[in-house]
């Protein structure tokens, strides 16, 4: 290979200091509580909250699923008790 077609590959750098600086926002500070409680609030505004659409759509989804594996579990009870009579009985 020539000079020209060789590849390089990026030097990579370490941090020389791995320390958290206390003047970060994502640093622990001393009022423990209280600064769970600002990044909580923090991490909430950031959320992509669904419109009243996507939220009715996922909600009729859950109820079907629901409906759905209730009636499995039914029938498959009904069956089982069925057999467990037959054989036992």
């Amino acid at each position: 290979m020539s000079e020209k077609t060789k590849i390089k590959s990026p030097k990579v750098v370490k941090p020389k200091n791995t320390k958290v600086k206390s003047d970060t926002p994502l640093a622990p500070k001393d009022d423990g509580e209280v600064n769970y409680f600002r990044g909580a609030w923090r991490e909430l505004k950031r959320v992509r909250w669904p419109d009243r659409k996507a939220t009715w759509s996922l909600t009729f989804a859950v109820i079907l699923f629901s409906l759905f594996f209730a009636g499995l579990i039914l029938g498959l009870d009904y069956i089982f008790e069925a057999l467990f009579r037959k054989v036992i009985i």
